[in-house]
C-alpha cells in the first residue's frame, strides 16, 4: 500500500441552537493504529462536516467548517482557505464535476451553492431560489435548508441535483443558473423531504437516487416522478435511515448505502447493490456497528479501499472492496463523525 494513503475524519455535528458539537479533522496513515491532528491552517475548533479528495490529485483536499471552505494540497498536514465570498456560512458539501474537475461546487447552510469553473481560483454564487414543500416551512419546522449532498449528471454535464435537509431535492438543467424544487406537495410530515443524499447514475444515464430520513426513492426520468424503493425497515415508523449513497469509481452499476434506525441509533448498516439499484443487500460486515452509519468514502485510484464511519464516533476499514471489515483505532477524542474521506 503507497505511503501516502490516509483515512481523514471530521468531527461536526448540527447547526441549531442547542444541538451538541465535536471539533476536530483527524487524518490515519495506512497501516497506524493511531489517528494524528490534522488542523494546522484550520479555524479554532473546526465543525467538519464536508471532506472531499481531487479525483485526480489525492494530495488535494477539500474540507468544509463552519467559516467555509479550506484547502490542503499536501495530504491534509497543511490547510488555507478558499476565497469564496460566502461570508463564513457553514459548508455542508462539496462536487467535483464528473466531466471536468476543474469544475467544483460547494453546498453551504441556507440552500446557498457557489460554482468554480476554474480549479477554485474563483467562484461565483449560484442563485438558488426555490419553493420549499409547505411542511418544511410550517410553524415549528427547522427553517434552515441546508444542501447535504450534490450530484451531476456526466451524460448531460449541466444536469445538476441537491438534497436539502429538509426540503426536498432540488435540480438545475442549465449548470446552476437556476433551479427548481422536485418535492412540491402536500405531505403528512416533513419524514420523505428530509433528504441527506442524490446520485446521478452513470450507469444508467436518466436514473436518479435520493435517500434520506423516509428511506431511498428512485426516479427514472431524472427526477420528473419518484418511487419509494422497498428496503428493510430498521424502525418504528416502518422506515430505514439512509445518510450517504456513493457508485464505487470505476464501477457505477455497484452502490453503496449507509444507514441506521434514526438520527441517533444503536442500529448502523451498509447496504450494498451490484445492479445499479435494482437490488439490494444488507451487508454482514462482520462487525457490529453500536450507531447509526453516517459516512461512507473511497479511494478513488484503488477503488477497493473503502472506509465508513458512525455518527457514534467508529470507523470501519475495507482494503477488498467490502468483502471484509475491520475496526479502526479509536478517534482520541469526540465521536460525532461528519465527514469521512480516504486518499
Amino acid at each position: 500500500m503507497a505511503t501516502d494513503s490516509y483515512i481523514f475524519a471530521g468531527l461536526g455535528g448540527e447547526t441549531a441552537p442547542d444541538r451538541e458539537v465535536h471539533s476536530g479533522l483527524y487524518r490515519l496513515a495506512a497501516g497506524s493504529e493511531s489517528w494524528e491532528r490534522a488542523t494546522e491552517g484550520l479555524p479554532d475548533q473546526p465543525a467538519i462536516r464536508a471532506l472531499t479528495v481531487h479525483p485526480q490529485h489525492p494530495n488535494v483536499i477539500y474540507a468544509g467548517t463552519q467559516e467555509g471552505p479550506y484547502r490542503s494540497d499536501d495530504y491534509g498536514k497543511s490547510w488555507t482557505k478558499v476565497g469564496v465570498p460566502d461570508r463564513g456560512q457553514p459548508v455542508w458539501s462539496f462536487l467535483f464535476h464528473p466531466r471536468d474537475p476543474d469544475v467544483i461546487f460547494v453546498g453551504y447552510e441556507n440552500c446557498a451553492i457557489y460554482r468554480s469553473d476554474n480549479a477554485g481560483k474563483s467562484w461565483a454564487p449560484l442563485p438558488v431560489s426555490v419553493r420549499f414543500p409547505d411542511i418544511t416551512t410550517a410553524p415549528g419546522a427547522n427553517p434552515v435548508k441546508r444542501v447535504l449532498m450534490m450530484a451531476a449528471s456526466e451524460s448531460e454535464p449541466d444536469l445538476l441535483y441537491g438534497a436539502i435537509e429538509v426540503g426536498g431535492i432540488i435540480r438545475s438543467t442549465d449548470g446552476g443558473a437556476s433551479w427548481e424544487n422536485l418535492s412540491e406537495g402536500q405531505y403528512v410530515n416533513d419524514d420523505t423531504v428530509d433528504m441527506h443524499g442524490v446520485l446521478a447514475s452513470r450507469w444508467r444515464p436518466g436514473t436518479v437516487y435520493s435517500v434520506g430520513r423516509a428511506g431511498m426513492f428512485r426516479s427514472a426520468d431524472a427526477g420528473d416522478h419518484w418511487s419509494h424503493v422497498p428496503l428493510e425497515p430498521l424502525n418504528a415508523k416502518g422506515q430505514i435511515y439512509c445518510r450517504d449513497i456513493r457508485e464505487v469509481p470505476g464501477n457505477p452499476r455497484k452502490i453503496w448505502v449507509s444507514a441506521g434506525g434514526n438520527f441517533q441509533s444503536d442500529i448502523g448498516v451498509l447496504l450494498y447493490s451490484r445492479d445499479g439499484g435494482d437490488s439490494w443487500a444488507r451487508v454482514d460486515m462482520g462487525v457490529k456497528p453500536g450507531a447509526t452509519m453516517f459516512k461512507l468514502a473511497f479511494d478513488e485510484r484503488h477503488p477497493d479501499r473503502m472506509a465508513c464511519a458512525t455518527n457514534g464516533g467508529e470507523v470501519f476499514g475495507s482494503d477488498d472492496a467490502g468483502e471484509s471489515w475491520k475496526t479502526l483505532p479509536a478517534l482520541p477524542e469526540g465521536h460525532l463523525i461528519y465527514a469521512l474521506a480516504r486518499a
